[in-house]
């Protein structure tokens, strides 16, 4: 046997030495869990024992006492029903006067009510009557001034924007006589987001023979604008992606499409018509708008087209 084999035995011995150490103290440390566990429940098994005797106790002394209550109680309800019933007899001897007396008064109340009623829906029914006809009366006033005041506005700018075409037109004739375009040599862009606008207004346009264009809103404006200039462009203001104002901002930088006219559909509020005229916009039409009005302005967009070939 060698120094190796034997070193070799001495480990196994060393091993098998602390195995068994081991083993012996895992038992003894399980044995006295053990012994500690059976302690903790005798221990709990006592206290279990002491609540039960001491609710057993208590619940002996809440008996008695829930019987004493009870009973004070049911005298006090006695007394309490024998002194109700003395005062329900006792009003109920008196409400039988107040009654016949209360009868007689309301019998002579509910008449004279009767006639105070009858007299004031009377009187409330002729005042709502005599209301519902004013503000009728003030409604179709409010209704006809304010189209007076759109047609007047929209004349008013028709006019002027007819005179001011006409003024440009006789500035810039040539000694022949200047022709009108014809309808069908005129092109209208009408560029609104609504589509039963866009067909009310090609409709009008197309009974008057002209050539129609139409865009959903100012970016396919702007791109149709680019295939072929209008004569005139028919624009409403608010449009999703380019609005009314940066479609006018973007035609009058066009170098091709500067001069046309525009012709922007809005509501009467002037601020938006002061905005439409610093945009650079022509003539601003209000919601309803006369049907003159829009083709008088492309009637006088034909004369200046007209001329400017001539010359």
């Amino acid at each position: 046997m060698t120094e190796f084999d034997v070193l070799w035995w001495w480990a196994l011995a060393a091993v098998a030495a602390v195995v068994v150490a081991g083993l012996r103290w895992w038992r003894a440390r399980q044995a006295a869990q053990a012994r500690a566990a059976a302690a903790k429940v005798a221990l709990q098994q006592q206290a279990r024992q002491a609540a039960a005797r001491a609710a057993a106790a208590a619940a002996v002394a809440d008996r008695a006492q829930a019987q004493a209550e009870a009973q004070a109680e049911a005298q006090a309800r006695a007394r309490a029903q024998a002194q109700a019933d003395q005062e329900r007899a006792e009003r109920h001897a008196a409400a039988g006067a107040a009654r016949a007396q209360a009868q007689a008064a309301a019998l002579a109340a509910a008449h004279a009510a009767a006639e105070a009623a009858a007299q004031a829906q009377a009187a409330a029914e002729a005042t709502e009557q005599a209301r519902a006809t004013a503000q009728a009366q003030a409604r179709t006033r409010a209704q006809a001034e304010f189209i007076a005041r759109q047609q007047q506005e929209a004349e008013g700018q028709a006019r002027a924007e007819t005179a001011r075409l006409a003024a440009l037109a006789t500035a810039s004739a040539a000694p022949p006589t200047p022709r009108r375009l014809a309808p069908e040599q005129t092109l209208v862009m009408v560029a609104d987001d609504s589509k039963v606008v866009r067909v009310k207004t090609s409709r009008l346009l197309a009974q008057h023979r002209y050539r129609v264009v139409l865009a959903e809103d100012g970016v396919q404006a702007a791109q149709l604008l680019e295939q072929e200039v209008p004569l005139v462009l028919v624009t409403d203001v608010e449009m999703p992606g380019m609005d009314g104002f940066a479609l006018t901002r973007h035609v009058r930088n066009h170098p091709r499409a500067r001069h046309i006219p525009i012709i922007m559909i809005t509501s009467a509020d002037e601020r938006l018509k002061a905005a439409a005229a610093e945009a650079g916009v022509t003539l601003v039409l209000g919601k309803p708008y006369p049907e003159e009005a829009l083709l008088a302005c492309i009637e006088q967009a034909q004369a200046l087209a007209g001329a400017t070939a001539a010359v």
